[in-house]
């Protein structure tokens, strides 16, 4: 029997700055079927699609590209935390992650606070930089304080190539393939794999020895190719952050194959089951778990540790009974 599915890379377009993001989403917006009605969306038309995907509960988070605007992320977060706890709309089946304004590093770490503490989200997920700066700076100290003594997992999430960064994907080709080399091509995820090497190398890891960092998409093409060399002299070296500080999810990788890597160099309490939804369709993902159920690469517990149970232990939220 397929298990129930909780997800955590899950996305919504606030009502209040939907203006403000629609150029940057232009080009999903025309070739995502749907994707607008789905994404402003937070009550029948989301549970329906969670219905169809066997999802049972959806950690959502708003969409990238509010890192400089810290009122708006305080009306986003405020808007979702409205809609979880308005039980006749939610059902009972949204938790949160914040959104952080991480252009404002102190506001970034006082809107963390007040998202977990006074609107009970579990974690937050945020641009994985502002601007081309990533945040291993010591101006984010107090965010990556806060995270820590707050107990609650930050999740770095791919967003736009600042302009910086853009000529690095620019060539003898189309703007198109620029576009999707800078994004989701390659760029998002080689960017997410060096913001993290970023925050390691500048021993974050030493300080706030139990922060917890979440990746997506089967780690942005981390477990295939990280080694040891030439790092430095560490309190904590890399492979005891990973395993004791980084969780991945399956969010928007559809095939077997690099879950097979990852389960020879990940402890499967790390690994969690998501979607990318509504930019990818619950009901692919349900697939692909139920080709997991027969592919014989995990057993019936390993498989409800991943598609449920280690959400529930990393975030303390509980499956809820449909």
């Amino acid at each position: 029997m397929t298990p129930p599915l909780i997800t955590l890379e899950e996305h919504f377009f606030s009502s209040a700055v939907p203006e403000i993001l629609k150029p940057k989403y232009s080009e999903q917006l025309k070739h995502v079927d749907g994707v607008y009605d789905k994404a402003v969306d937070l009550g029948a038309l989301r549970l329906r699609d969670m219905d169809a995907g066997g999802v049972a509960l959806q950690v959502i988070s708003h969409v990238p590209g509010l890192s400089d605007n810290p009122v708006a992320c305080h009306a986003a977060n405020d808007q979702l935390a409205g809609v979880i706890k308005a039980k006749d709309q939610s059902k009972g089946r949204f938790a949160g992650f914040a959104v952080a304004p991480m252009g404002h590093p102190d506001q970034a770490a006082a809107e963390l606070r007040r998202a977990v503490t006074e609107l009970g989200f579990v974690g937050a997920l945020v641009d994985n930089h502002h601007n081309g700066k990533f945040f291993d700076g010591p101006e984010y100290e107090p965010f990556w304080a806060a995270a820590e003594e707050l107990d609650v997992p930050i999740y770095l999430h791919p967003t736009w190539a600042s302009e910086d960064m853009v000529p690095h994907y620019q060539g003898n080709f189309t703007q198109g393939a620029a576009m999707s080399m800078a994004s989701s091509g390659l760029g998002w995820h080689t960017e997410t794999a060096l913001h993290v090497l970023r925050l390691f190398a500048s021993e974050l890891f030493d300080r706030h020895p139990k922060l917890k960092i979440i990746i997506g998409h089967m780690g942005r093409r981390y477990p295939s190719c990280w080694s040891e060399s030439r790092w430095g002299d560490f309190q904590r070296d890399f492979k005891t952050v990973y395993d004791e500080n980084i969780w991945i999810t399956t969010s928007g990788v559809w095939s077997l194959n690099p879950l097979r890597c990852i389960l020879a160099n990940t402890k499967l309490d790390h690994i969690l089951y998501s979607v990318d939804y509504p930019f990818q369709k619950n009901e692919i993902g349900l697939e692909w778990i139920k080709d997991l159920e027969k592919s014989g690469l995990v057993n019936e517990e390993e498989l409800d540790a991943i598609a449920y149970g280690n959400a529930e232990k990393l975030l303390g939220v509980k499956v809820p009974k449909l």
